[in-house]
């Protein structure tokens, strides 16, 4: 039996161009890794609780923020861990800078007896679609693609300097 996953995909435009806010897992095992990493904030759901008002919860879990508005359904991607998550997407902006994740303990290294807390997601940043794609789980590129189709955004092509083209910030 597959596990479900809920997620919201933020999203806004600077300058024209599209960008999505993807969240860095926390952790030790993590902490050196960063593309193909990145992840749409989501999540498990508790009993009986409603799809949407999980993902909601995860997102502030995993990034101290409320969300509300208008939601796009992205639909459900099979993940290769055989679990299935079903994401929305919605245009928000946010300040990076201000993301506050809760935490997990973990006994790191393995077998070594030093159990410490660990934020669950250290870093956000927002990313354009170019970027997002390379940072993000190979898994949950469909959903960005999907967006894109959904709001019929065609980027213009400009050539930025990678340091331009997302902002990324260390929460921890």
């Amino acid at each position: 039996m597959s596990a479900y996953s809920y997620g919201i995909l933020l999203f806004r435009f600077r300058k024209e161009r599209l960008e999505v806010m993807l969240v860095h897992p926390g952790g030790p095992f993590w902490a050196k890794k960063d593309y193909g990493v990145w992840s749409i904030p989501k999540g498990l759901p508790e009993e009986h609780e409603k799809p949407l008002d999980t993902a909601k919860r995860e997102f502030k879990e995993e990034t101290g923020f409320d969300v509300d508005g208008k939601f796009i359904d992205l639909g459900e991607l099979n993940q290769s861990s055989k679990k299935i998550v079903h994401v929305w997407a919605l245009e928000k902006d946010l300040d990076v800078a201000s993301v506050v994740s809760n935490t997990f303990t973990l006994e790191w290294p393995k077998n070594s007896g030093k159990v410490k807390e660990y934020p669950e997601v250290d870093k956000a940043g927002w990313f354009d679609l170019e970027l997002a794609k390379k940072k993000i789980r190979k898994e949950q590129i469909g959903f960005i693609d999907r967006l894109v189709g959904i709001i019929n955004y065609s980027q213009k092509e400009k050539h930025l300097e990678k340091e331009k083209r997302y902002r990324q910030t260390t929460l921890f």
